[in-house]
């Protein structure tokens, strides 16, 4: 295969794209992975593997392991193959530097080199915990990628490298492999091991001295063992001490320095043991050493220590875990820890803080990973919303790509290395360790939420749980609970919970440690029920049960206990309340404890609130309640002009013809629905439609101003009214269907209203409803795609609307008549159109946060022009719960968060149970 590659050269559904490096290993190639649509790295080695039977064997069985390690501080392996005798491995495409050229780079801060030091020993450990040993770590086979993360390359690869060291190498070899068959030196000279070093037996404790080595150059900037020759650095491996490092430098602290020597220990017996033991010694150091400043007190580092009580078996050395606690908390004086209780001996005390998202627009829904390192969140990034994970060891959450447009509760997968989010109509898992974003389940329309991105879309509220055994518990509106693979697929009810009765609702699962029983609530709402009520059920997938434990304002959620009993915790008057549950019997024990006297919980009774398996609890202290909202005129570059004086919590605004009045739909509290208000924009004064207790929503008005249209879910069904904008009269029913319907727009000759539903079966379509007449609905858009936000042109020939045929979101406009054509309009997605008053201009809002202004010519057909952005509604408070545009065209009317909604926080509890009484 040796010179056969090229830019375009296909190997299996990877096309060649350009060479990223060569060497006597083979060469690496960047290449287009068409199956997944991504990029990759694909290595290509030297022909002679394939002549060797039981290398080839060998290596095939190595890379096949390392595909299954999935760590984020592991190379990434996703294939292997071979093409014309040469075998080849395809792994993630990293951009950053060797850890050698950070080296050459000069001195690494301490800092620094802690946070590389962890995350390489995170990596050893999850490697030596599958049986692989590296045997050849070095710098080179380190990466640091532009964000930070350190990762391990050719992972068990090495011993199987091919014969390049000589007995008389110069020192300018001491990179280079050594040979690897059984009996021989393995490894690079100046990272080897002593029994390397000597041909004998490596196992992972190998491994734990090429990291001292390393670790010690991280430090001083240069090798622990030098010499003329390769046989001079393999003696001095052998015999001779590294020089102090704080002789060298005095700023090292001597812990740090007594770690690395403790790696570097001739004997495999006097070293650490065990990787999981370096990083734990490692964290210990980061806690105490201050090396963090400015940071959260990192979760992890505190669990493993609050929690190392439990696994000593003398009191001594528990009181020694306290000490490093107490240490610990001093090294982390920026944090707010509002509680500190002084523990019996064995039981280290809980420690509350909050960590600051520094959003102000944080969303709220949140998990905590199941290893208690990690915490997940949604909130609005420019403009639209999205998760952020924050590593509970260090100061700022950071953005996940892939999640936009996240419209529910994410939940860990129980090894904590993905995350599955609902979005965009969607179910979807995100591999933490390459980034990859997976479609799990296509969620009918009328479950999942308006699917458009937007941040409206978070209210929809879904959410689920992921069980050991690969199964993954979700539920439908009405439709019950169901289950999916973790793999992806159909959702399959579970049964006993799918068909719940007309009124109630079967929501929130979380299962159990056996994976086959899981919590629930379940809810009702009245009518038909004679009154409302909110409970906690235990079923079975086999279909056993359900049994009903209790009533709360909330779901609950389980948590495990040191004590070997767990806990549920739910919310209950506005407090998070836990109670003692056994798990095996499903039975409750003592009385519910309070945890915190404040939780938030949402419309559909789900409290913000996760737990690890080892004592970390994350909850939203705030009670709920969305941000006040203002209406605000910005001009065509953004600048904001005026702020209507009306505040609450608005989405969907509508202008009338003339100008003057404003319907829009406002959510209130204290009765939990949303009505419609009509709004003088004249004289500032306001004044509500819509009386009922159902949701009252999309208000369009009749083209002489005189009517509104809404869309509402009375009486457990879907309707469209229309009243008087006055407000006198009755309301008049216009359509009623058992699937999500709402309006969109109303023609300007009076005769349509456009409206869309949502369908389980294509998703959601645009259809028209004659006002008059027999008033029977017809097809406009009733296909497999998601058709959203129609709207008529000014003269009524052409409709604007949006679709996920391309894919992604996208900008269409289609002639108003049974076979007209259509046109692209937004070329890098696009929603929610709009038309200026005369036609001539059409807007949306792109996929990136931005206001989109197209020319359009109609004289004879349609022209649209190349869209052009009028301003960005990235680090602005404008939310894309729809918009709305004066007659002229220059003025938008956006909904935006009141200037008083600071930064909000969420509370960290570590080793919460703690505090429960006994």
């Amino acid at each position: 295969m040796k010179g056969s590659l090229s830019a375009n050269t296909t190997l299996s559904h990877y096309v060649i794209l350009s060479q990223l490096g060569a060497g006597g290993m083979g060469e690496v190639w960047r290449a287009r992975d068409t199956r997944l649509d991504r990029e990759v790295a694909i290595k290509v080695l030297p022909a002679d593997f394939a002549q060797d039977a039981d290398r080839l064997r060998r290596f095939e069985q190595e890379a096949r392991a390392t595909s299954a390690l999935n760590h984020p501080n592991i190379l990434t392996v996703y294939d292997i193959g071979s093409r014309e005798g040469s075998p080849y491995i395809v792994a993630e495409l990293l951009e950053g530097n060797e850890l050698r050229d950070v080296l050459n780079g000069g001195a690494i801060p301490q800092r620094k080199v802690i946070d590389y030091a962890q995350q390489i020993a995170s990596g050893l450990a999850a490697a030596h915990s599958k049986a692989i040993v590296h045997r050849d770590l070095k710098p080179e086979n380190i990466f640091i990628t532009t964000d930070g993360r350190v990762k391990i390359l050719d992972f068990g690869l090495a011993k199987l490298s091919p014969p390049t060291l000589a007995a008389g190498a110069s020192s300018e070899v001491a990179t280079q492999k050594a040979i690897t068959d059984p009996g021989t030196v393995m490894g690079t000279v100046g990272y080897m091991s002593p029994e390397q070093v000597r041909g004998q037996a490596a196992d992972h404790r190998s491994d734990i001295f090429s990291f001292g080595a390393i670790l010690y150059e991280l430090l001083l900037g240069r090798r622990a063992f030098i010499g003329d020759s390769a046989i001079e650095v393999m003696n001095a491996i052998l015999k001779e001490e590294p020089e102090e490092l704080t002789e060298t430098n005095s700023k090292i602290n001597p812990p740090l320095e007594r770690i690395v020597h403790r790696c570097l220990e001739k004997k495999p017996e006097r070293r650490f043991q065990s990787a999981s033991d370096l990083c734990f010694a490692i964290e210990s150091l980061s806690m105490s050493s201050g090396s963090r400043i400015g940071s959260a007190v990192s979760v992890p580092e505190v669990a493993e220590t609050a929690g190392i009580a439990r696994l000593f078996h003398n009191a001594r050395l528990a009181w020694i875990a306290a000490a490093i606690f107490f240490v610990a908390l001093l090294a982390a004086m920026p944090l707010a820890i509002s509680h500190l209780r002084h523990a019996p001996q064995g039981q280290a005390g809980a420690v509350r803080f909050s960590i600051a998202t520094e959003k102000a627009s944080v969303l709220g829904q949140l998990a905590v990973s199941p290893d208690g390192r990690a915490l997940v969140f949604a909130a609005i990034n420019k403009g639209f919303p999205q998760l952020w994970l924050r590593s509970l060891g260090d100061s700022e959450p950071r953005p996940l790509a892939g999640t936009e447009g996240v419209n529910g509760f994410p939940f860990w997968s129980p090894d904590s290395r993905s995350i599955c989010f609902p979005a965009s109509g969607k179910l979807k898992k995100l591999d933490l360790s390459d980034g990859t974003v997976q479609t799990l389940w296509t969620i009918p329309p009328a479950f999942g939420g308006i699917g458009a991105g937007g941040a409206g879309a978070v209210r929809s509220g879904l959410g689920g749980t992921w069980s050991r055994e690969g199964t993954i518990l979700t539920f439908r509106g009405s439709s019950g609970i169901f289950r999916i693979p973790a793999s992806g697929g159909e959702p399959a009810p579970v049964r006993g919970v799918d068909q719940p009765p007309e009124g109630v609702f079967y929501r929130w699962p979380c299962f159990l440690p056996d994976g086959d029983h899981f919590l629930y609530l379940m809810t009702t709402t009245a009518p038909p029920a004679p009154e409302e009520k909110s409970e906690v059920y235990v079923a079975s997938l086999e279909g056993k049960g359900p049994k009903r434990l209790f009533s709360a304002d909330s779901n609950a959620i389980y948590a495990p206990a040191p004590e070997g009993r767990g806990y549920l915790l739910f919310a209950r008057e506005g407090a998070l309340m836990a109670q003692s549950f056994d798990a095996n019997s499903l039975t409750l024990s003592g009385d519910p404890y309070r945890v915190a006297d404040h939780v938030r919980v949402n419309l559909n009774n789900r409290a913000f609130i996760s737990v690890s398996d080892n004592g970390v609890l994350a909850y939203d202290s705030t009670p709920f309640s969305t941000p006040a909202n203002q209406l605000v005129w910005v001009d065509r570059q953004g600048k904001q002009l005026e702020t209507i004086p009306a505040t609450g919590t608005f989405q969907m605004p509508s202008i009338s013809p003339d100008g003057k009045r404003l319907a829009v739909s406002r959510f209130d509290r204290r009765i939990g629905n949303s009505d419609i208000y009509v709004v003088d924009l004249v004289r500032g004064t306001s004044s509500r439609l819509t009386l009922d207790p159902a949701a009252d929503n999309w208000p369009v008005w009749s083209p002489d101003g005189t009517h509104i249209a809404w869309g509402s879910n009375r009486s457990g069904a879907y309707q469209i009214y229309q009243k008087l904008a006055s407000g006198a009269g009755d309301e008049e029913q216009l359509l009623k269907s058992n699937k999500v319907i709402n309006p969109t727009d109303w023609s300007s000759d009076g005769r349509y209203i456009l409206y869309r539903e949502m369908d389980p079966d294509t998703k959601a379509d645009l259809w028209i409803l004659p006002v008059e007449g027999d008033r029977k609905p017809i097809p406009f858009q009733h296909g497999p795609f998601t058709e959203l936000q129609g709207c008529f042109s000014p003269d009524g020939r052409w409709i604007a609307y949006s679709s996920d045929e391309s894919g992604s979101l996208e900008v269409y406009v289609q002639a108003f008549t049974q076979s007209g054509a259509t046109w692209p309009v937004s070329t890098k997605g696009g929603f929610a159109p709009l038309w200026r008053r005369d036609g001539k201009e059409l807007y949306y809002l792109s996929s990136d946060a931005k206001l989109m202004e197209v020319d359009i010519e109609t004289a004879g057909t349609f022209e649209p022009g190349i869209p052009r952005a009028l301003f960005d509604l990235s680090g602005t408070r404008r939310l894309p719960l729809g918009y709305a545009v004066a007659s002229d065209g220059q003025r938008f009317l956006f909904i935006s968060v009141s200037e008083e909604a600071g930064p909000s926080s969420l509370a960290v509890v570590v080793n919460w149970t703690a505090e429960l009484k006994k």
